[in-house]
């Protein structure tokens, strides 16, 4: 279960009402890589862990602080929409322009749709969804996502540190920042630690290698114009895993021929070959 306490983790004050920004900070909260898509992500994760305990409590741990992380910036995206009533927006249009400018970029669900409040959507009014998440019951694998997730939610939130002057802003989003950075450190030890237990870096670990097409297991295809990719660590070398040798193949070879589909069945209509 959860309990909640009414207060933040973190304050979540700007120094002044800023709906365009409001808007922004929509994308770390309900896009792709925002608060909510990593809460989800770690609960459902944990949900679902049948490993051993501490991974679960981890998933836990995090999941739960994420869940203050979406409260944060949902707190924050409201008092940056205090004093813009809608119908304000016709008169700004014609007694101010710097105001109107600002008015003018601001989303409209926000006042429509949530009452001057946060929404579970992005930067552009995009539905959060359940898609965005990752939660295989691989541990290895989840953990590599969560570290792409981190990665590119802290990227979007330095963005958006750079797009404001307001002080309470940047200190709230020092904060998430900060954080990211232990996540990021955090799911980096995690995956090292399963590495070494499993003793193998390709997922999943248990599939036998004895049933994958092992003489193309480590070859680097030259499927573009120029060879510069040979010049890389991924080229040559013994494979990360230490179970092969990195390859590059500067002309590959076909491995199958070329395919002949059977007509479809007349029912469905489908354009036939001529002459038939």
């Amino acid at each position: 279960m959860f309990y909640h306490i009414k207060e933040l983790q973190y304050e979540a004050k700007p120094s002044k009402p800023d709906p365009l920004y409001a808007k922004k900070l929509q994308e770390v909260l309900g896009g792709q890589y925002g608060e909510i898509s990593v809460m989800m992500q770690y609960l459902f994760q944990g949900f679902n862990c049948r490993a051993d305990q501490k991974y679960r409590d981890l998933l836990f741990d995090i999941g739960t602080e994420e869940i203050g992380h979406v409260e944060m910036l949902a707190t924050m995206i409201a008092r940056l929409l205090d004093k813009a009533p809608v119908k304000e927006q016709e008169q700004a249009y014609q007694s101010d322009p710097a105001l109107a400018a600002v008015m003018g970029g601001m989303n409209p669900q926000h006042a429509i749709v949530a009452g001057l409040g946060a929404m579970a959507a992005d930067s552009q009014g995009y539905p959060w969804n359940a898609k965005y998440i990752i939660a295989s019951g691989n541990l290895m694998a989840d953990f590599r996502a969560n570290l792409n997730a981190e990665s590119q939610g802290r990227l979007q939130v330095t963005r958006l540190y750079e797009m404001t002057d307001d002080r309470g802003v940047k200190d709230m989003l020092s904060f998430l920042i900060a954080r990211d950075t232990y996540h990021q450190n955090m799911w980096l030890a995690a995956i090292k630690e399963l590495e070494e237990r499993e003793g193998d870096v390709v997922v999943p670990t248990t599939f036998p290698r004895s049933l994958e097409k092992q003489q193309v297991s480590y070859d680097l295809f030259n499927f573009s114009r120029g060879e510069e990719s040979k010049e890389g660590r991924w080229a040559h070398g013994r494979s990360m895993d230490g179970k092969g040798e990195f390859r590059y193949i500067s002309a590959p070879v076909v491995f199958g021929s070329a395919p002949k589909l059977k007509p479809a069945p007349k029912e469905l209509f489908n354009t036939p070959k001529k002459g038939e």
